[in-house]
C-alpha cells in the first residue's frame, strides 16, 4: 500500500485506499493541515486528447486533501471522527501529459469547529526534471476543498 512517506511516516487512511494505490501515489510530506504527494502520469490516465483526464487530476488532488484534513497519528479523541469533503471546486489551468510527474501540495487555510477550508495546488514536471519542494513544476490546477468532521461509524 501507499501508506509510507519518504521520511518513513505513515498515514492510516491509505491502508485500504485502493484508488490511491492504483494511481501510484507517493506521499512526500505530512504535517498538521498539510500534505504533499506525487505520482507519474500513465497512459491509462489520459483522455481522448492525449492529456491527463480531469478525473485523474481531481482524484489525485482529493487524496492530498484527505491527507491534509485527517491527522496521520490521531489521538483517541480524534480517532473517533473522520474529516470528509463537504464540497470542492477545481480549476484546470493547463494540461499534463503521459510521463510527467505531478505533485499536489495541500494546505489548510482555515478551520473552525467541525469545518475547514483547504487549498491544493497541482503541478506537473517532466520526469527528467529535478523538481524541488519550492518549485515542483508548472501549475496545472487549483483545487479548493471544504471539509466537515463527522463521527466515524
Amino acid at each position: 500500500m501507499v501508506e509510507t512517506t519518504l521520511s518513513g511516516a505513515t498515514h492510516h487512511i491509505l491502508t485500504n485506499d485502493y484508488a490511491s494505490e492504483w494511481m501510484g501515489i507517493e506521499v512526500l510530506k505530512l504535517d498538521d493541515g498539510h500534505a504533499t504527494i506525487r505520482m507519474n502520469l500513465r497512459q491509462e490516465m489520459l483522455n481522448g486528447f492525449g492529456m491527463a483526464h480531469g478525473g485523474m487530476i481531481f482524484a489525485f488532488a482529493d487524496t492530498a486533501f484527505a491527507l491534509a484534513c485527517n491527522p496521520a497519528n490521531p489521538t483517541p479523541k480524534q480517532a473517533a471522527n473522520i474529516t470528509v469533503a463537504s464540497g470542492v471546486d477545481i480549476n484546470f489551468i493547463k494540461p499534463a501529459y503521459q510521463g510527467q510527474v505531478i505533485t499536489a501540495v495541500a494546505n489548510r487555510r482555515a478551520s473552525t469547529g467541525r469545518s475547514g477550508l483547504y487549498d491544493i495546488q497541482i503541478y506537473a514536471a517532466d520526469a527528467s526534471a529535478t523538481p524541488s519542494p519550492d518549485a515542483p513544476g508548472e501549475l496545472i490546477a487549483e483545487f479548493r476543498g471544504r471539509s466537515r468532521t463527522i463521527s466515524k461509524k
